[in-house]
């Protein structure tokens, strides 16, 4: 097994990770503007963003809390909206399965989109040469130092900004443009079809549960359609 230097591999991963942040940075700044126009505190924002490390979710909760939406709701949307998390795993498993628990832990809590894609390309390429987890550290590490300073822009930004300009526009215009590039096949342009079209018809569910539902069905319709592809 070759072996490479772990702050060479650091580095590599770090400028793997720029072209993905120019894109990752405007969205830090949107979720701290809306973070505070959903009532939040500055602090809360900003944990927000150091524990749970997580755009699409952070996005939903933020709407869901301004919608005075019950705890266990919230919750439970976010947990069918990080399913794809179980599926990152499952696919860099084979690839750190040496690491210690220590180590398994901090990438574990790094993973999540635009570092995966990255560090799984590097691992494919690179295989499991023995230091290549820094070079997932380095991409995971330079993803989450934006994120934390974008959303401390947006929240300086959401300070000074009226609530009367109403930026409600801004959140869902934010997960198009996180959605439509990852629609590369027939499959997934119909499961995206299906997830707002079922959240239309559902969104007069009590307590936000057409959110829930219409993320449970649509990911039913995908794997139907996936199935019949295959």
């Amino acid at each position: 097994m070759q072996k490479s230097k772990p702050w060479g591999r650091f580095w590599a991963g770090v400028r793997s990770e720029v072209p993905l942040l120019l894109g990752v940075a405007p969205f830090g700044m949107i979720y701290g503007v809306l973070a505070l126009q959903a009532g939040l505190s500055p602090l809360q924002a900003q944990v927000m963003s150091s524990v749970v490390f997580a755009g699409s979710a952070q996005f939903m909760t933020v709407q869901l809390i301004a919608s005075l939406t019950p705890a266990l709701v919230i919750v439970l949307t976010g947990f069918v909206i990080n399913l794809r998390h179980l599926l990152y795993s499952a696919s860099i498993a084979p690839w750190v399965q040496g690491l210690s628990l220590r180590w398994k832990a901090l990438l574990a809590y790094l993973l999540t989109d635009e570092a995966y894609a990255v560090a799984i390309v590097n691992y494919r390429q690179n295989g499991q040469r023995d230091g290549e987890h820094w070079f997932f550290l380095g991409a995971g590490l330079a993803l989450w130092a934006t994120w934390q300073v974008s959303t401390a822009v947006g929240i300086l930004l959401g300070a000074v900004i009226p609530s009367s300009w109403g930026l409600d526009f801004a959140l869902p215009l934010t997960f198009i443009a996180l959605v439509v590039p990852g629609l590369r096949h027939r499959a997934d342009g119909l499961t995206a079809l299906a997830a707002g079209g079922l959240a239309v018809v559902l969104m007069g569910l009590p307590f936000k549960l057409g959110l829930v539902l219409s993320s449970l069905m649509a990911i039913g319709v995908g794997l139907w359609l996936e199935g019949r592809t295959q």
